[in-house]
């Protein structure tokens, strides 16, 4: 007899999510288009505190040799032409096998459930890089999207402190390191670096990545936290 199995409603084949969008996932062009978010992005990553990729660039070696992250983005204010994005939340799986300068990033990504069919199809061209604009150096960096879907995406604001819970899949907490100034931070001002120019020091508290066969814990490893002011197409 056969048995009715319930479909994987929040995971879909990448050939039924992606392709119909972006012809070839692994080489993605850019058509640029109108689109802003302005919020915060951050990220709990398995280097030593501090990650030297901010500094140079994504030049310098990761401290392990690697970097595998997960990347949260809260979109305080956005749109994607025209469409709405404020109030959304967005999670990234990343994992590079040497420089971040160097590519070769395989990346998931998780969209915030709420989103309207329009905005989630926008999110994954922003995050892509297929929109162009801020993000649209990922489609020289980002080798292979993995997987994409809709999902719960919580991510909260707590004083020093930032969570984000993704199901079981992600499930971090970060916290700025402070600094002599209890009022400011250990921060990074005035670089070049392709989030934006000031980036917060942070450390994993509670850190966990269970998805696509990655079983990670940045615990005690070094996070950022960056205000965003992304927009494309220039």
């Amino acid at each position: 007899m056969a048995k009715n199995r319930k479909p994987e409603a929040d995971r879909l084949p990448i050939s039924q999510r992606i392709d119909s969008r972006m012809p070839n996932p692994k080489r993605r062009e850019m058509s640029p288009t109108n689109w802003a978010i302005k919020g915060e992005l951050i990220l709990n990553c398995s280097c030593d505190v501090f990650c030297p990729c901010v500094v140079s660039l994504g030049a310098h070696p990761p401290t392990e040799g690697h970097c595998h992250a997960w990347m949260g983005v809260i979109i305080d204010e956005g749109h994607f032409e025209g469409e709405d994005l404020s109030g959304l939340n967005v999670g990234l799986l990343v994992d590079i096998p040497g420089r971040m300068g160097e590519g070769q990033w395989k990346v998931a990504a998780y969209v915030d459930e709420r989103a309207s069919g329009k905005a989630y199809n926008g999110l994954l061209q922003i995050f892509s890089g297929q929109a162009g604009g801020t993000t649209g150096l990922f489609t020289m960096l980002v080798s292979e999207i993995i997987g994409a879907e809709r999902a719960p995406v919580q991510i909260e604001r707590d004083g020093t402190k930032r969570r984000i819970v993704i199901g079981r899949k992600i499930q971090g907490e970060i916290e700025m390191l402070a600094g002599k100034d209890p009022e400011h931070p250990v921060m990074v001002s005035n670089s070049k670096y392709w989030m934006g120019p000031d980036i917060i020091v942070a450390r994993g508290t509670k850190s966990k990545v269970r998805d696509y066969g990655r079983v990670w814990d940045f615990g005690g490893k070094s996070a950022e936290i960056c205000p965003i002011d992304w927009h494309g197409p220039k």
